[in-house]
């Protein structure tokens, strides 16, 4: 605008000399100005990306006042084409031999499009051997979101040595990581404190069971989500990192369904998140969970060994819900899964269960209870829909399902650890109310 404004004093001044020339940089394109017969229009010529163009810039008056034009040859490109003084752009020699609006754009100094991304090859160092493949992505990748992490790797454009991959596949060091092209937005901004329309996490505090320079364990409530996707903006991993910006680094060990409640692992270290992985792989890890059915457990009841499969379920948004069922052990599509069932107490008409999974499966304890009859309280998937509606009446507004104790060998001092995190207040209010405790002597 502000050359315009200075080829419009120029065409009003009646400066004698034949040519003056003004050379204005902008965005690396130079733009010359050059004064020619009639006054009211100047020819300008525009060096982008080392071609010349030119055209004329004119000032006439119209019906409508005075008005700008810019034409290359007869053609006007902007503004409105004065009724006299026009002659002398058309005979004008124009160097490109193409025309289109991105002239116009590079005139007026805006930023030039990004150069198209390319494939990239990334290689896997030592410190993130072990890790899984969607894990690593997301890491290398800012700003990608994690649904088209997802994408790419069920579509077999990222490679892992020059084969397909799975998102639980585990890179190892030295492996050859290809990832097709893709146009990333810019990293939204941080949100401010107290904005309604924050776009990043919010910064969120979990009660500590449990830290030291490699591990950190926490007390994570229920109705939050560990990581965010699939529809979640935001989860306990990145409230975290929120919260604390200095930690060099910060990943979720294990991974606990979004309505259950209890300990979670994180790890603080390349070191400790791998080893602590590979622990949960040779299921060498102790994980019990308290949860109440209702009935009353038979006994003899103690192994569940069931194989588990995945499916989605239609629900009109995008890929459908994911479910769980039990299939027979000569399933093909079948994964072994391993629970431990332990009676606590007889609670009124329920039993309170302590339950230890061998392996994990997605909702393998929801799936396999359910399977057998014996549904969790308050289980919104598998459980029994009249009866929640009756419990949430009566004050229980989850499912009964929580992450009771954890028992590991420590990373660094591989001295065992055990963590418990005790029933949150709701879950014990529901057993108070169900059974309430004997009066005090």
């Amino acid at each position: 605008m502000v050359l315009l404004r200075h080829a419009a004093k120029l065409a009003r001044t009646g400066i004698s000399q034949r040519r003056q020339s003004i050379h204005i940089s902008m965005n690396h394109s130079m733009v010359g100005v050059s004064r020619y017969d009639p006054p009211s229009s100047l020819s300008w010529s525009v060096d982008s990306q080392g071609i010349p163009y030119r055209g004329c810039l004119g000032i006439g008056s119209t019906a409508w006042g005075s008005r700008l034009w810019f034409s290359r040859g007869k053609r006007v490109l902007a503004g409105h084409r004065p009724h006299s003084g026009g002659s002398a752009c058309s005979n004008l020699r124009i160097k490109s031999s193409t025309w289109n609006s991105s002239l116009v754009k590079n005139i007026i100094g805006a930023a030039q499009p990004n150069p198209p991304p390319e494939v990239q090859f990334l290689v896997v160092d030592e410190e993130s051997a072990g890790q899984r493949l969607d894990n690593w992505l997301v890491r290398h990748l800012k700003g990608a979101p994690k649904t088209l992490i997802y994408r790419i790797i069920r579509s077999g454009e990222v490679r892992v040595n020059k084969g397909r991959a799975s998102a639980d596949t585990r890179v190892a060091t030295g492996d050859q990581v290809r990832v097709p092209p893709l146009r990333l937005a810019a990293k939204p901004p941080v949100a401010v404190s107290g904005d309604a329309g924050a776009l990043s996490a919010p910064a969120r505090q979990f009660p500590v069971l449990y830290e030291d320079d490699g591990i950190l364990a926490i007390d994570k409530p229920a109705g939050v989500a560990v990581h965010g996707g699939s529809g979640i903006s935001h989860g306990v991993i990145e409230q975290l990192r929120q919260a604390r910006p200095g930690a060099p680094m910060l990943e979720l060990v294990h991974r606990l369904d979004r309505e259950t409640s209890g300990v979670l692992l994180v790890a603080k270290k390349r070191s400790a998140l791998t080893r602590l992985q590979e622990q949960f792989r040779q299921r060498e890890t102790g994980k019990t969970y308290l949860t109440l059915v209702p009935g009353q457990w038979p006994s003899r009841q103690k192994v569940i060994d069931m194989p588990l499969q995945r499916y989605l379920v239609p629900n009109g948004q995008g890929e459908g819900e994911r479910r769980v069922r039990v299939v027979g052990k000569d399933d093909p599509d079948g994964q072994r899964a391993i629970t431990l069932v332990r009676v606590a107490r007889l609670v009124g008409g329920f039993s309170l269960l302590e339950v230890t999974i061998k392996t994990g499966r997605t909702h393998q304890i929801r799936v396999h209870l359910s399977s057998l009859g014996y549904p969790i309280v308050g289980d919104d998937k598998y459980g029994n829909f009249e009866r929640n509606r009756e419990w949430h009446k009566a004050g229980l507004q989850r499912m009964f399902l929580h992450a009771w104790r954890l028992q590991f060998i420590h990373p660094q001092t591989l001295r065992p650890v055990n963590l418990e995190s005790p029933l949150p207040p709701e879950l014990q209010a529901f057993l108070d109310h169900v059974q309430p405790p004997p009066p005090p002597l």
